[in-house]
């Protein structure tokens, strides 16, 4: 193989448009601009989202909404969403996700919550507990883990 053999793949390059180059080329006399107006002159044209001096789109739309890029996003279960497991049963966060009780894993875990009753001796872990979730595991006789 020589330096002088080597070509692009076929189809990788397209040539130029000769514009302006007679009227058997397509792109002759007006070279592919129409007739007169902005988009016809040297350097015309507008910028990207200009809408004639009309208020653009983008500032007629309110802004909406905070997104917080430092808030610690958990997964969210109540205490009252336990009561379906049997006695005795280790619950973390692969277990309920796999149950379908929560959604996805958070990047910061498992929060529990007091809402609800619990009546069954459940070993609970997880990256927080609320004071009122915690009380009420312990009452039913079972064990707040922290991970």
């Amino acid at each position: 193989m020589k330096i002088h053999t080597i070509a692009p793949a076929p189809g990788a390059v397209t040539p130029a448009k000769r514009l302006g180059r007679g009227i058997g080329s397509g792109l002759g006399k007006t070279s592919g601009k129409g007739h007169k107006g902005q988009w016809a002159r040297s350097g015309g044209g507008v910028r990207p989202g200009f809408e004639g001096g009309q208020m653009p789109l983008t500032r007629r739309v309110p802004k909406r909404g905070f997104k917080n890029r430092f808030s610690a996003e958990y997964s969210v279960i109540n205490v009252g969403d336990l009561q379906n497991f049997q006695d005795g049963t280790v619950i973390d966060l692969e277990l309920l996700v796999n149950a379908g009780l929560v959604k996805k894993a958070m990047p910061y875990g498992l929060k529990v919550l007091g809402n609800g009753d619990l009546d069954k001796k459940l070993v609970v872990k997880a990256k927080k507990f609320t004071e009122s979730a915690a009380a009420k595991i312990e009452k039913a006789g079972g064990k707040a883990e922290t991970v």
